[in-house]
């Protein structure tokens, strides 16, 4: 008769969320700019290439890492915290968000489901929020207030309510969130790299 056997495996305290802060970062960086200063100004041509970077830096960058947290929290447990389940789910369903994004870009969609879908992810946002304001984790819950705004702005804007007004403010929001995601980045990786202790 044989007998189980148990496999353990290490635990590591280098979660991958590094990647999550950078791909969507970028992708904030990309399109804040473009409608805070409609620059380049918005044609099939640049609908195109943002749609590209907005499937693949925030899209695939967040849904990796989500997954590796998942499997790394589930199937082969090397991660600790449970926070850490949270952005989980939560880098996910944002990664597959910017895969349609990203795709409803490139098409040429209508923007205008993306109204109902923004309040989706503000509740998703707000679960972020209470679950890393309960965590004690600063650096992270002011990140979701930052998304809540986004998504409030983007309710507006998806039916074209307040422009361009409006279309601005998004802008101004996810420039000043992706200049955070940036400082979230170097924070994470250079805590665990190269042994500092910024805030995160």
């Amino acid at each position: 008769m044989m007998s189980a056997q148990l496999v353990q495996f290490p635990a590591s305290i280098f979660v991958p969320l590094g990647l999550a802060f950078f791909g969507l970062g970028t992708g904030y960086l990309i399109f804040g700019p473009q409608e805070l200063l409609n620059f380049p100004a918005r044609d099939a041509n640049v609908d195109l290439a943002n749609g590209v970077w907005g499937f693949w830096m925030p899209g695939f960058c967040q849904f990796v890492n989500g997954m590796l947290l998942l499997i790394g929290l589930s199937w082969f447990p090397v991660f600790k915290g449970s926070p850490l389940y949270a952005a989980g789910i939560i880098t996910s369903v944002f990664g597959i968000h910017w895969f349609a994004m990203g795709y409803i870009r490139m098409r040429g969609g209508d923007p205008r489901p993306g109204g109902f879908m923004a309040i989706a992810f503000f509740l998703v946002s707000l679960l972020g929020f209470i679950v890393f304001l309960r965590a004690g984790d600063w650096p992270v819950w002011l990140l979701f207030i930052g998304l809540m705004a986004i998504y409030v702005a983007d309710f507006f804007v998806s039916f074209g309510w307040g422009r361009p007004g409006s279309l601005r403010a998004m802008g101004l929001l996810h420039t000043l969130t992706g200049l955070w995601l940036m400082y979230l980045t170097f924070a994470i990786v250079l805590n665990l790299a190269s042994g500092t202790h910024l805030p995160l």
